[in-house]
């Protein structure tokens, strides 16, 4: 256990960063989940919007800290290479 006061102050602090980081990322994967649910249901312009509104929230992640830029980006690549397959009709 933390025996200085900045230490055990530190360990108040974290606590405090963890729970909003954890916030952030659930807020995160809500975003995605909802993309990943209009894309299942072949809703092209629920997905395109889902994506719309996910995007930010995801960058907004990579800006405060909980992920990484290279994690971000590949998400949001991958998530948009769905949506724009869904929306291009399959050639026969």
């Amino acid at each position: 256990m933390a025996n200085t006061e900045s230490a055990k102050k530190r360990v108040r602090s974290n606590e405090r960063r963890t729970a909003v980081n954890r916030a952030r990322v659930s807020r995160i994967r809500t975003f995605i989940k909802k993309v990943e649910a209009a894309l299942a249901t072949g809703d092209a312009g629920a997905a395109r919007e889902a994506l719309r509104a996910a995007e930010p929230e995801i960058m907004r992640g990579v800006t405060r800290g909980v992920l990484h830029q290279n994690t971000a980006s590949r998400k949001v690549s991958r998530l948009a290479k769905r949506v724009k397959a869904l929306a291009v009709p399959p050639s026969a």
